[in-house]
């Protein structure tokens, strides 16, 4: 359909504004955690207030305040599961993903970039992007629940308590490389 009507146009018009402006309210109210860098929840978040914002520009039958409702509603999750990750350390694990060790002290741990699917050619760009050209010089590069990686120099790893976060086994892996 080409063409429908200009009352619906101009209430595309009128509730996208209108629809657009609640949500930029919802987001600075929710604070800075709600568009910090994705990690699978924040991911799953955004794409329904996409589609939430989009199914209220849309669809004639949703009204804007079961629109804003329905961003509000999800905003709040967000928030809610925010809080409860920062209080409750078992909720992290549910929510969020570990982050892994994809290199300790200069050495690529294959097995973990392939169980990832990182080919080693990734690992070396974000070494790269970093400013650092030589993996020997490397106390740790961290895969982040993020997506990021973190490339952590020798001469700047101190007592590693930044590695503090890993899992166990990984942790007991650094310590084994780090005791050698």
């Amino acid at each position: 359909m080409w063409w429908t009507s200009w009352d619906a146009v101009v209430r595309i018009v009128l509730v996208g504004a209108a629809g657009y402006a609640a949500l930029v309210l919802l987001l600075r109210v929710s604070g800075k955690r709600t568009l910090a860098k994705l990690n699978a929840f924040d991911f799953v978040v955004t794409v329904a207030l996409g589609s939430t914002l989009a199914t209220l520009l849309l669809d004639q039958k949703t009204s804007w305040t079961d629109g804003v409702v329905a961003l509000a509603l999800l905003v709040l999750l967000q928030l809610l599961v925010a809080l409860l990750t920062t209080w409750w350390e078992a909720t992290r694990g549910v929510v969020t993903a570990q982050p892994t060790l994809l290199l300790a002290d200069g050495s690529v741990r294959r097995d973990v970039l392939r169980r990832n699917r990182i080919s080693e050619s990734e690992l070396r760009q974000a070494v790269r992007s970093s400013g650092q050209g030589d993996l020997g010089s490397l106390a740790a590069v961290v895969l982040e629940t993020d997506g990021t990686m973190s490339v952590v120099p020798l001469s700047a790893a101190g007592d590693r308590s930044a590695l503090a976060d890993l899992d166990q086994a990984t942790l007991a892996h650094l310590r084994a490389v780090t005791d050698r």
